[in-house]
């Protein structure tokens, strides 16, 4: 008896030649499904792999304004000099910037004041808070809001009268003092702007502000002083001391100014500088 599903077993039946192609192609489809799995689509365009990454674009900006490796430690924004602000990450515009500020009577009565510096970005202001000290002895100071109304004798003053002027500090005070008594006394303001360290701007600031009494100057007896007390002076070299004591030893006294020149002792230009601290007794 013939089998009643018989036709369709022989219509969906495979031959083996059939049997071994459905195989192999069963094979080569799990192959392409395992490279797909391990090997990620090569389609995957840019715009999909930077949206997995994305970064938000402040973030990226504050970032790159972050200072790479500064060591930060506590300072008082109130005082201190432009060296220690620019050691802590500061750029030398952000420094003037806040010395422009103090100057003009600015002060800074907690750390949050520091983002009130234009140029001081808020990622470095928010680093440099926690280092922030304020001390308060330099707030209860009065403001030397009328400095320009001042007028400071260069001959009679201290350092505190000094650093009284802007731009002028204990540092630059103290080498202001000690100048003077080197020379003697100053006859001219200008002759402030030979103090080591002393800018021309800050000589700008202050030339309006400070004078000069000549009358008390410290003279040298160009006819009894020895070598120290002339070499000592900062007008004179040791050149122009051995010419001064070898021409006194030879033609006795210098009796004015204008030998010195003739004689060939000093030459002009420094005759002209050291004259107000001679004298010819």
């Amino acid at each position: 008896m013939t089998h009643p599903l018989k036709p369709f077993i022989k219509w969906f039946g495979y031959t083996r030649r059939e049997r071994r192609s459905s195989f192999l192609l069963l094979i080569i489809i799990i192959l392409i499904i395992a490279i797909r799995t391990v090997i990620p689509d090569s389609r995957m365009s840019i715009q999909d792999i930077s949206d997995s990454l994305a970064i938000s674009p402040g973030l990226i900006a504050d970032t790159d304004k972050m200072p790479d490796s500064t060591l930060f430690f506590s300072f008082d924004p109130n005082t201190a000099p432009s060296e220690i602000l620019i050691s802590l990450g500061l750029s030398a515009k952000q420094t003037g910037t806040l010395i422009n500020y103090r100057n003009k009577g600015g002060k800074f009565r907690k750390p949050s004041d520091i983002l009130k510096i234009y140029g001081i970005d808020t990622v470095l202001g928010i680093r440099l808070m926690p280092y922030i000290v304020i001390d308060n002895r330099t707030l209860n100071k009065k403001s030397n809001n009328n400095y320009r109304n001042t007028i400071i004798d260069l001959n009679s003053c201290d350092s505190s009268d000094l650093e009284k002027l802007p731009g002028i500090g204990p540092v630059l005070s103290s080498r202001i003092i000690k100048y003077r008594n080197l020379l003697g006394g100053y006859y001219a303001v200008s002759q402030i702007r030979e103090v080591y360290g002393l800018s021309d701007s800050t000589y700008n600031k202050i030339s309006g502000m400070i004078t000069a009494d000549s009358t008390e100057l410290n003279s040298i007896d160009i006819n009894k002083a020895g070598y120290r007390e002339l070499i000592r002076h900062p007008y004179l070299e040791r050149y122009d001391v051995q010419s001064i004591l070898r021409y006194r030893e030879q033609k006795g006294e210098i009796n004015s100014g204008t030998e010195l020149v003739t004689a060939k002792i000093l030459p002009e230009k420094r005759y002209l500088k050291i004259l107000p601290y001679l004298d010819f007794k």
